[in-house]
């Protein structure tokens, strides 16, 4: 079975994504770390390289195929970006078995939990103004507008707001079971709909 799990930026796929594997006892793969390892390059040097953020993604949809073909993600939960189900990765994702699952959350939650990175992923300490605050609460919005349309692709959506890490991981077992059970088949078979 493939849980694949997206959302905006922040929401908390590489944290929640590890403990729904662990607790489903799934291996976990994180996207972003995919694409660096298979292009060997940070993801912002890696954009950089094109004209438009839809090349990118269609260049860095190779690393999503690559890993798909390995047999370790058979089962496995995998944390995509939120353009995960966008352009080169979309194309990818609807042609192999796996559940799709968006987790969402505030903008003002989402806030709280922004991290920054160098251009080469090193996370970096940054103190927000009031001002810069404003700033992301508005970036963050105007993300989730652009990201809604593909976010409806997704089989679930699964609202995180308010709980913590193990809560969350705990709620997304539950909405996928119970979104397997409605399918005809154990959340853990290996039923052809989701092969192992």
């Amino acid at each position: 079975m493939r849980i694949f799990l997206t959302g905006p930026s922040c929401v908390g796929k590489t944290t929640i994504g590890k403990k729904v594997g662990e607790l489903l006892e799934l291996s976990f793969f994180d996207l972003d770390f995919e694409i660096e390892n298979f292009f060997g390059t940070s993801i912002e040097r890696l954009q950089n390289q094109f004209l438009t953020i839809q090349l990118f993604r269609a260049e860095a949809a190779k690393a999503l195929e690559h890993l798909l073909n390995r047999p370790e993600s058979r089962n496995s939960v995998i944390a995509l970006s939120p353009a995960g189900l966008l352009g080169g990765y979309w194309r990818i994702i609807k042609r192999v078995c796996g559940i799709t699952v968006v987790l969402t959350d505030t903008p003002e939650n989402l806030l709280k939990k922004i991290r920054f990175y160098d251009i080469d992923t090193q996370p970096i300490e940054v103190e927000l103004t009031d001002e810069d605050k404003r700033y992301y609460l508005r970036e963050i919005k105007l993300d989730n507008t652009y990201f809604k349309t593909s976010y409806k692709r997704a089989n679930l959506q699964v609202d995180i707001s308010g709980l913590d890490p193990d809560q969350a991981a705990r709620k997304v077992i539950e909405v996928v079971e119970e979104y397997i059970l409605e399918k005809g088949s154990d959340p853990l078979s290996k039923s052809p709909m989701y092969p192992q």
